[in-house]
């Protein structure tokens, strides 16, 4: 082969990795996601889950995704812009939502994130957002009617959820099986693959209500499960615009609004308790819960 030749093919191949490489990298929110760069940008991208009716689900009918998380992220960007169309949605899993925070690629993430004292030393949490509690999802007429009655039994939850940590540590004789997304455990409850599946309450009544005939919602809340939004490490000017945020929607009544549309219920009676609770507080409440 000559030199020329040679030079030529090298050259190819370069460009040819380059264009791979390119192709791989994944559209960036920025490197500086503080409120001003954001405000500069003009937009705020936010991740929320497609999968987590009422929190956040894709319609296959409109492709849009709409759910509680999803107004709450509508609500930042109203508080930061003055309009909630100035938020670009972007589909997050309960494996990935906090790496994508982490390098940048969302400013935040508002999709059902369980504060906890590991995860607040990768990323910032705004404070308490919405308060859930780990439950079991079961066909209709089963034996299992809580989270003791797991051994020997296959149980399904999310790679990567606080829910799969917990049940593990709970029952470690049961079978745990753990998929990317909450339909793929309920195609394997319905198939006979698990006995239950399990996460939080409020996304297990959740697909209840699509199904009552066949599913059901059993074992009561066993955990403490503060939500938080999530948002990259030091970055305290988004974090308290979020939290501004989180204020405002109380006090307009706002969030109680939003929580009837998309929870079908008023406000808890503990709702003071633990709403606005700071990120800290609500992570060593969670660590130093005992399960009931």
């Amino acid at each position: 082969m000559t030199l020329a030749r040679r030079a030529v093919l090298a050259a190819t191949c370069s460009l040819a990795a380059t264009l791979v490489l390119g192709a791989s990298v994944p559209s960036r929110a920025a490197d500086d996601n503080s409120l001003d760069a954001i405000k500069k940008r003009g937009t705020i991208k936010i991740g929320v889950k497609y999968d987590a009716p009422p929190f956040g689900s894709l319609s296959p009918q409109t492709n849009q995704v709409t759910g509680f998380d999803v107004d709450i992220a509508r609500a930042i960007a109203k508080k930061i812009f003055g309009s909630p169309d100035k938020v670009e949605l972007v589909q997050v899993k309960s494996d990935n939502r906090i790496p994508l925070v982490q390098n940048g690629d969302i400013d935040a993430f508002v999709a059902t994130a369980t504060i906890t004292p590991a995860r607040m030393k990768t990323i910032d949490f705004s404070n308490v957002y919405y308060r859930a509690g780990q439950s079991l999802l079961v066909k209709k007429n089963s034996t299992i009617k809580s989270y003791k009655d797991l051994d020997g039994k296959g149980v399904c939850s999310v790679q990567g959820s606080t829910p799969e940590q917990t049940i593990r540590r709970l029952v470690p004789k049961a079978n745990v099986v753990v998929f990317e997304t909450y339909p793929e455990c309920l195609t394997a409850l319905r198939g006979g693959r698990v006995d239950a599946v399990t996460t939080d309450n409020v996304i297990l009544g959740g697909y209840e209500a699509q199904d009552p005939n066949n599913l059901e919602l059993v074992g009561g809340l066993f955990t403490f499960e503060p939500y938080g939004i999530g948002i990259r490490k030091g970055n305290t000017s988004l974090t308290k615009a979020v939290n501004d945020t989180l204020a405002d929607l109380k006090k307009s009544g706002e969030y109680a609004k939003l929580h009837q549309q998309w929870l079908k219920k008023p406000l808890p009676a503990d709702f003071n308790q633990w709403y606005d609770m700071p990120a800290a507080t609500a992570a060593d409440q969670f660590a130093n819960q005992k399960p009931g």
